[in-house]
C-alpha cells in the first residue's frame, strides 16, 4: 500500500495510532504496546486479515501515531480520540433496543419522578435500566404511597398552581401536591431524596422506621393510622419483591458477559445494588479485527464508564474475561469512582452462577439480533450497490446527503440537509438552513448547496487537508472540541426534485470547483431519478432496494424541512398576533407567551390575569385585552 510507513520509521514505544481516509477523516484509532509491531501486522499479509480490517485498509490513505509513556496514558488517549473523531471502523457498542430508566429530576425546583429513555441529562438521578416501562410504573405506583413525589408534566404542574387545585393523585394521597403549596419545596425535595435512597438500595431504614411508627400508632390506639402504615410497609415489600435477591446484601456490582461470533458480539450487563438486580441492559457491536474477549471487555468498560458519575460506579465489576491491561483499566475506573474498583472474573459460588445467567442472556440477545439484522445488512449493501450502478458511480455512495426546500407560498423559506452513512441515518450531522432567496425552489437549492460546500471548502482549508500531518485536530474544532459542521464531503448529493433542481445543485458545485461529488434529483410524482443535464430520467425498478433507500433519504429530508418550517412559521404567527398591540415590545411579548403558552390562552385571559406577568401593568393589560378581543373571530 502506498501509505505504508518506511521501514524503521515506526517507533517501538507504546502509543496510539490513527488511520485516515483520502479526505483526512480519521476512520480507525488503535493503541499498542509496540507501535512498530502492531502497525507492521497490518501490512504483512493482507489476505490473512479480518474482512472488515481489509475494508478499513483499502479505505485508508494514511496513518500517523503518537507515542505515550504508560498503558494508562494509551487507554486515555485512545478513548479520547475515539470520542473526538468518531471513527467509522472502531468498535462501537450500540443498545440493541432503547431501555427505559426510572428518573428523578433532582435538578428541578420540584423534582419529578418519570420514565425516561435516550441520552441522560445533567441533574437527574437514574435507576435501572428496566426491560419494560410497565415494570417501572408498577414500582412507582407502589412507592408513591410512601414517597408521594410529583410525577406530573411541567404543563399540568403549572396549570394546577394557576387554578389552585391539585390533580387526581393529589386527592388520593399519591402526590404531596407541591403545586398548591401543601408542602414546602424543602419538604418535597426531602421526599424525593428519600425516594432516591430507597431506589438506591438503602431500603431497610425506611421499613424499620414505618414499623416503629405503626407500633407507636397502635399503642396509642390510632388504629386507622396504624393500618395505613401497615399498608405502606406492604407496598415497600412488594416493590422489593420485584427485584430478585441474588447476592449478599452489601454487594454492589455490575456483572458483564459476552457472546460472540467472528463478525459480531453481544454484551449483557446486570446491575446489582444491595444484593438485588436493579436493572439489565444489552449492547451489540461489529468486530473490526480478530479481537479477544478480553479486548472486547476492555473497550466496553472504557465506553461504558468513561463519563459515568462517581456515585453511579459500582465497587466491583465482574467480567467474563479480564482485559489485557487489567491493572491500567482498574486504575482508570478507580480514578473515575474516586475509590477502589475491583475488576475480576468470578470463579465459584453465587457470583459465578449469576455470570452464567448473564452469559445465557447475552447468547439469546446475539441470536435475536442476528435474526433481525441478517436481512438488514444484506439489503443496505445491495441498495448502495444498485445506486452506484444506476448512477454510474465509481464506488458505492457510503455517505449520502439529501436536501429539501420547504415554504408556504414563498414565505418562511427553509431547507434541510440529512445525512445517511452506510445506508443508515446519521442524525447528529443533520443541518437546516434559513433560505435568503425568494426566487423559487431551483434558486433555493442553488443557494443551499453553495453555502454548504463553501463551508466545506473553508473547513478543509482550516484543517489543512493538504498537509494533514501538520494538523492534529483534523475535522475537530480545537476551540469547541466538536466536529466541524461541514468538514466531510458526501459521495452523493440527492435533491428533492427533477432535472432543474439537480442541474442547480451541479451548477453550484461547478462554480466552487468541486468535481468529485455526484448529484441526482428524485422527483416525487413518478419517483424518477434525474441526473444533471440529462433529458431523460434514470428509471430504477419499483422493487429496487436502491430506489427504496433514495426514497427513505428523500422522505427524511422532507420531514426534517417541514418540521423546521412549521416551527419557524409558528413563531412568526405568535409574534405577529401581538405586533399590533401598542407599547408592547419584544421582551414583554416573549414574557406573555412564556407565561400563557399560546396566543389563544392569552386571548382568553382577563386583564387581571395578564397583570400577573412581570412588567405588565393595568393600562397595558387593558390594551392587550381590547386589541386581541378585536382580532378574535
Amino acid at each position: 500500500m502506498s501509505f505504508r510507513p518506511k521501514p524503521g520509521s515506526i517507533p517501538e514505544s507504546p502509543g496510539v495510532y490513527r488511520f485516515r481516509d483520502a479526505g483526512g477523516r480519521v476512520i480507525y484509532v488503535g493503541k499498542a504496546k509496540s507501535l512498530r509491531q502492531r502497525l507492521n501486522s497490518y501490512f504483512a499479509d493482507f489476505s490473512a486479515l479480518h474482512p472488515r480490517t481489509q475494508t478499513m485498509l483499502t479505505t485508508a490513505a494514511g496513518v500517523d501515531w503518537t507515542v505515550v509513556g504508560t498503558e494508562v496514558e494509551a487507554l486515555q488517549l485512545e478513548y479520547s480520540w475515539i470520542k473526538e473523531f468518531d471513527p467509522r471502523f472502531n468498535v462501537k457498542y450500540r443498545d440493541d433496543k432503547s431501555y427505559p430508566y426510572l428518573a428523578v429530576t433532582m435538578g428541578e425546583d420540584f423534582p419529578r419522578v418519570q420514565v425516561m429513555r435516550g441520552a441522560k441529562r445533567k441533574g437527574t438521578r437514574y435507576f435501572g435500566p428496566y426491560s419494560h416501562a410497565w415494570a417501572i410504573r408498577e414500582t412507582v405506583d407502589l412507592l408513591l404511597r410512601v414517597f408521594p413525589v410529583r410525577t406530573c408534566s411541567a404543563g399540568v404542574f403549572k396549570r394546577a398552581g394557576q387554578i389552585g387545585r391539585p390533580c387526581l393523585l393529589g386527592y388520593i394521597d399519591k402526590c404531596s401536591a407541591p403545586c398548591v403549596a401543601r408542602v414546602t419545596p424543602e419538604e418535597h425535595r426531602a421526599l424525593a431524596e428519600d425516594f432516591c435512597d430507597f431506589m438506591g438500595g438503602n431500603t431497610s431504614r425506611f421499613i424499620k422506621r414505618l414499623e416503629k411508627e405503626m407500633r407507636e400508632a397502635a399503642a396509642e390506639q390510632e388504629y386507622e393510622r396504624a393500618a395505613r402504615l401497615r399498608d405502606d410497609i406492604q407496598a415497600l415489600q412488594r416493590a422489593l419483591e420485584k427485584q430478585a435477591v441474588v447476592l449478599g446484601e452489601g454487594t454492589d456490582a455490575d456483572v458483564i458477559a459476552l457472546a460472540e461470533d467472528p463478525l459480531e458480539a453481544a454484551v449483557q450487563v446486570f446491575y446489582v445494588r444491595g444484593g438485588r438486580i436493579r436493572g439489565q441492559r444489552g449492547w451489540v457491536v461489529d468486530k473490526v479485527e480478530e479481537t479477544s474477549p478480553g479486548e472486547l471487555v476492555e473497550q466496553f468498560l472504557l465506553q461504558m464508564y468513561a463519563e459515568a458519575s462517581p456515585e453511579a460506579m459500582p465497587r466491583e465489576v465482574l467480567v467474563a474475561a479480564l482485559p489485557p491491561d487489567s491493572d491500567a483499566v482498574t486504575e482508570l475506573l478507580s480514578e473515575q469512582r474516586r475509590a477502589r474498583v475491583d475488576v475480576r472474573v468470578p470463579q465459584r459460588g453465587d457470583k459465578k452462577a449469576l455470570m452464567e445467567t448473564v452469559e445465557r442472556n447475552a447468547k439469546e440477545s446475539l441470536a435475536q439480533h442476528k435474526i433481525r439484522r441478517a436481512s438488514d445488512l444484506t439489503t443496505r449493501s445491495k441498495a448502495l450497490q444498485e445506486i452506484a450502478e444506476a448512477l454510474d458511480l465509481d464506488q458505492a455512495p457510503l455517505r449520502i446527503e439529501c436536501y429539501d426546500v420547504s415554504h408556504l407560498q414563498g414565505e418562511n423559506v427553509v431547507a434541510s440537509m440529512v445525512v445517511f452513512e452506510d445506508g443508515l441515518a446519521r442524525k447528529s450531522e443533520y443541518r437546516r438552513f434559513a433560505v435568503k432567496t425568494k426566487e423559487g425552489d431551483v434558486a433555493s437549492i442553488h443557494e443551499v448547496i453553495s453555502r454548504r460546500f463553501r463551508r466545506y471548502l473553508e473547513e478543509r482549508s482550516a484543517t489543512g487537508e493538504l498537509a494533514p500531518d501538520d494538523d492534529a485536530h483534523g475535522p475537530i474544532d480545537p476551540e469547541t472540541g466538536k466536529p466541524r459542521k461541514f468538514a466531510y464531503p458526501p459521495n452523493l448529493v440527492v435533491v428533492d426534485g427533477a432535472g432543474p433542481q439537480a442541474a442547480a445543485a451541479q451548477r453550484a458545485l461547478d462554480e466552487l470547483g468541486i468535481d468529485d461529488v455526484a448529484v441526482c434529483g428524485l422527483a416525487k410524482r413518478l419517483e424518477e431519478v434525474w441526473l444533471p443535464g440529462d433529458d431523460q430520467p434514470v428509471i430504477m425498478p419499483r422493487s429496487s432496494e436502491g430506489l427504496y433507500l433514495l426514497q427513505r433519504v428523500r422522505d427524511e429530508a422532507h420531514r426534517f424541512a417541514i418540521t423546521y418550517h412549521r416551527s419557524k412559521r409558528s413563531k412568526t404567527v405568535k409574534e405577529s398576533a401581538l405586533d399590533g398591540v401598542p407599547g408592547l415590545g419584544p421582551a414583554r411579548r416573549q414574557a406573555l407567551l412564556r407565561h400563557f403558552g399560546s396566543v389563544k390562552k392569552l386571548r382568553d385571559a382577563t386583564a387581571a390575569e395578564i397583570c400577573a406577568v412581570p412588567g405588565i401593568g393595568p393600562s397595558i393589560a387593558e390594551v392587550i385585552v381590547s386589541t386581541l378581543k378585536g382580532e378574535s373571530p
